[in-house]
């Protein structure tokens, strides 16, 4: 059995991809399955993807990136399934998976964790927005053999244009790498903590006002971990560069997690990725009631659900005073992630795609 795997990012570079197939190599490897990953962005490219500028480079990558593709169909009959995820190419038409469906005829499996049929422009992706083409992700649907989706709200639309529409939920690696867990009654300064990209920044202003004003009575530090640096008027806060290589260790800082969100069709389509990362770690998460969050966080259990101003600033409050709870809370949220959201408890539903 032989798949192809059409990614938009270089090999170990974007948490969409990490998270939600490149961590199942090894699996495939040892059920018998030969595979092959083939980005549409090079090395190159990445490297200068997001920075301001060097707008010669990025045309180049992909026009690069739409010959590697064209040049990559000759290859395509050797394969028994075709796991694209996201979309073959990040602009235009759907030409290459309707090639690949239709005029070559292989099965195609479908996977994407975010809401891409809904516009969502950034200054980052301003430039090409308006030749995304968001409205091709029901045409690709419907030629799929089946559709992965990250979780229930993402399954639904796709079940509009296929029945074979499948929740594969992004999960953790806790034996590889999510393996340590948060001491949280160790000595030091209490760290509140964010991860994400600079396309999620903005959902943490919202938090900021709770965070000032506890700012006032406990000695704590907002920790961000981004690729790029906030601009948040708060004393409390420390920026951390994102790096694959410290990743868990900077995570591993945090004594509270936060996911604050906008409640929004985009956000909607959200999979919980930073609550399992912070769960995974023994850290209570704090999130926003959209989505996964809610199917994902337990109240007072494995973290806390937060609606309102109000109980953001209870919730952080009895968390920075009680080291036991977050001791217990943290020991939830880890037993939720090995049993529902842990890459071995997912395994057999992914290899499962290719049946």
């Amino acid at each position: 059995m032989r798949i192809l795997f059409l990614v938009p990012y270089p090999a170990g570079k974007a948490p969409s991809q990490r998270f939600r197939f490149e961590q199942y190599f090894e699996a495939l490897t040892a059920a018998g399955y030969q595979y092959r990953v083939a980005s549409f962005i090079s090395d190159a490219t990445w490297s200068i993807l997001y920075k301001s500028g060097h707008q010669l480079q990025k045309v180049t990558g992909i026009l690069g990136g739409f010959l590697r593709r064209t040049a990559l169909l000759f290859s395509v009959p050797q394969y028994d399934y075709v796991f694209i995820h996201r979309e073959a190419s990040p602009i235009g038409p759907p030409v290459f998976e309707w090639l690949i469906a239709k005029a070559l005829g292989k099965k195609i499996i479908y996977d994407f964790d975010d809401a891409i049929w809904i516009p969502n422009t950034s200054e980052a992706n301003k430039i090409v927005a308006g030749v995304k083409w968001h409205h091709k992700v029901d045409s690709i649907c419907r030629w799929a053999y089946k559709v992965s989706c990250g979780n229930a709200y993402l399954r639904d639309y796709a079940r509009q244009f296929n029945p074979n529409a499948i929740i594969n939920p992004t999960t953790i690696d806790t034996e590889h790498l999510h393996n340590r867990v948060r001491n949280q009654q160790a000595p030091g300064k209490l760290v509140i903590g964010w991860t994400g990209t600079h396309s999620t920044l903005k959902y943490i202003e919202q938090v900021v006002p709770v965070l000032a004003r506890l700012e006032q009575e406990f000695n704590f530090e907002f920790r961000v971990i981004s690729n790029q640096p906030p601009a948040l008027p708060l004393r409390s806060l420390v920026y951390v560069p994102w790096r694959k290589e410290t990743e868990i260790a900077d995570l591993l800082t945090f004594h509270v997690g936060l996911m604050p969100l906008e409640d929004d069709p985009w956000a909607k389509g959200k999979c919980a990725f930073k609550a399992l990362q912070y769960m995974a770690l023994g850290e209570p998460a704090l999130v926003s009631p959209v989505g996964m969050n809610t199917e994902v966080v337990q109240e007072n259990v494995n973290g806390n659900i937060c609606a309102t101003p109000a109980e953001w600033e209870a919730a952080l409050r009895r968390l920075l005073i009680n080291p036991s709870l977050r001791a217990q809370m943290g020991e939830a949220a880890r037993r939720t992630i090995e049993e529902r959201y842990s890459v071995v408890a997912n395994r057999r539903n992914f290899l499962g795609l290719f049946s």
